[in-house]
């Protein structure tokens, strides 16, 4: 048994946790981060491709994200642990950060809300008039959104100082449009992105649409160096702060004595478990396993373990990995997502979903890491492009013939049922991704895929799914658990908690979880320009920095 030599300890490395553990060190608490796979980062990390000599570099789950401009969360946090000037992120096209395909139109979304708006009056010029009455609203939602969020107005005076976030916040997004006779093609337009929560419409809150509107709108970025940058120098910063992170750490067990978090079990496989000591315990793991297996519902009250019981997971995601041999930067192609669409009826999309079918009326995104970052030495060889492609599919594990999951100890990988069925939806996704990049698959050089039953093996996720419970009107907000819990020293953070999935919702939420174990508000400070970390303290930058090497 370990002891008294840790204040705190974080089950798990995903950004949620690292930015608690951060946080906590550099306010003076020394912190422990356990992770049970060989790297850091959770769905921040990435991994490496090596053939004829060639590396790719390939990300999980960052590939654009908001709130990294001047006094956005992600930029606030970083800056508010010491570490502005070593994360640096890359807009994307302003002019066009994401462009939405559909059979009969294509429309590329600018930065900002009133060129946003302009660009739908020239699509849609016959209904200007209801466009407008949608985004005034969610406009208006998503500005008391970020106001509240950070802390300018406050719970209790919303309703004197934004009525309407309360009024129209919770209402289904589909209540809206159908309220301003939206057509269906504008409405599809309107949540063309949605891929990025993956929610059924009529189940999406209005807060959950127009936040995401709202989050890119600002700026859509990505960090220069590859996603596994906001991790590495995290756990940079942990370390120099007096924590420490511990890759192949899996934790078996938080441990609960008469009502209290006092530590964890932890210990690789086949070796002898050890038990670590520390009054606070902060998961970063996925909620249901949190609950149900990390704790365990005896030390729950029962309604705690129903209520968790009864949560829908979100939609799981596959994703398709390619290095071509031409560079998609040289010839020209702009730095902007793709979102190709085959309906616009996105409610059936998730019809056929629920009944367990994958479709080709689903998304398919493709995003180009090459254009993103078209310096790196890391994400493809010269001359070469680094994409990704993925598309919403099934929560039903069937349908890729897997009856026993990772977590529960079954075996997949090589069933030959599920390599043909994994390999048939790879191909179906390049040959749509064809509309963007003619002849894609004539310059295909390295290809895998991975299902959501991967995304369970590495990350331990309920369902394989990246985003956690599911963002929907009866599961927003207050409604999730978070980041206090009944039991004294236990907290949580991550993609189900109250500030919800995305690299800022899951950065804020650990930051929550360490302003309610230091008993003060750390966003906030952070927020308003305060630096905790102590810069003085970090190693020097150098050239040649590894931040899959330093998350290790």
């Amino acid at each position: 048994m370990e002891g008294g030599s840790f204040d705190a300890i974080v089950v798990g490395s995903g950004l949620g946790g690292l930015s608690a553990a951060a946080s906590l060190c550099a306010a003076g608490k020394r912190t422990l981060v356990l992770e049970g796979h060989y790297v850091a980062g959770g769905n921040s990390q990435v991994f490496r491709r090596k053939q004829h000599g060639k590396e790719y570099e390939f990300d999980v789950g960052i590939h654009y994200i908001g709130e990294c401009g001047r006094g956005g969360t992600i930029s606030s946090i970083l800056n508010g642990l010491g570490l502005a000037e070593r994360v640096v992120f890359r807009p994307l096209d302003a002019d066009g950060y994401s462009t939405l395909h559909f059979p009969d139109l294509s429309f590329r979304i600018p930065f900002g809300w009133d060129g946003y708006r302009a660009r739908l009056h020239e699509a849609f010029p016959n209904e200007t008039e209801a466009l407008d009455g949608v985004l005034d609203v969610m406009y208006g939602v998503a500005t008391a959104g970020r106001r509240l969020g950070r802390g300018e107005i406050q719970m209790g005076s919303i309703m004197q100082e934004a009525p309407i976030f309360l009024e129209q916040g919770l209402r289904p997004v589909t209540d809206l449009f159908a309220e301003h006779k939206l057509s269906a093609q504008a409405a599809a337009v309107l949540l063309g992105e949605q891929g990025c929560y993956a929610v059924r419409p009529s189940q999406t809150p209005v807060v959950m649409a127009s936040g995401l509107t709202d989050h890119f709108l600002h700026g859509a970025y990505y960090p220069i160096g590859g996603g596994q940058v906001i991790a590495g120098r995290l756990i940079e910063a942990i370390r120099a702060f007096g924590g420490e992170v511990r890759t192949q750490s899996p934790v078996h067990r938080i441990l609960i004595e008469d009502g209290k978090a006092v530590g964890v079990v932890t210990g690789k496989k086949n070796q002898r478990p050890t038990e670590i000591r520390a009054s606070i315990v902060i998961s970063n793991a996925d909620l249901k396993r949190t609950v149900h297996e990390l704790v365990g519902d005896e030390n729950w009250a029962p309604e705690t373990v129903e209520r968790v019981n009864g949560m829908e997971m979100s939609v799981p995601l596959f994703c398709v990995y390619v290095g071509l041999d031409i560079d998609l930067a040289a010839a020209g192609y702009p730095n902007s997502n793709h979102f190709i669409w085959g309906d616009y009826d996105i409610e059936s999309v998730y019809d056929e979903l629920d009944a367990g079918k994958t479709t080709s009326k689903a998304m398919c995104y493709i995003t180009t890491a090459s254009l993103k970052d078209p310096e790196s030495r890391h994400l493809a060889p010269s001359g070469h492009t680094n994409l990704q492609i993925m598309t919403l599919v099934p929560r039903d594990y069937s349908i890729w013939n897997v009856e026993k999951t990772p977590a529960e100890g079954g075996r997949y990988h090589r069933d030959p049922v599920y390599r043909e069925r994994k390999e048939a939806l790879m191909e179906e996704l390049l040959e749509t991704a064809e509309q963007v990049i003619p002849d894609l698959r004539k310059h295909v050089v390295w290809k895998e895929a991975a299902t959501p039953i991967s995304q369970e093996r590495f990350t331990r996720s309920t369902g394989g799914t990246s985003y956690g419970v599911e963002m929907s009107t009866t599961q927003v907000g207050p409604m999730r658990m978070g980041p206090a819990t009944e039991i004294d020293g236990l907290y949580l953070c991550g993609a189900s908690g109250p500030s919800g999935p995305g690299i800022s919702g899951v950065m804020r939420g650990g930051v929550a979880a360490a302003s309610e174990v230091v008993g003060e508000d750390l966003y906030g400070r952070f927020i308003a320009g305060e630096v905790l970390g102590d810069r003085s303290a970090l190693p020097e930058l150098y050239e040649g920095w590894d931040a899959w090497k330093e998350s290790h």
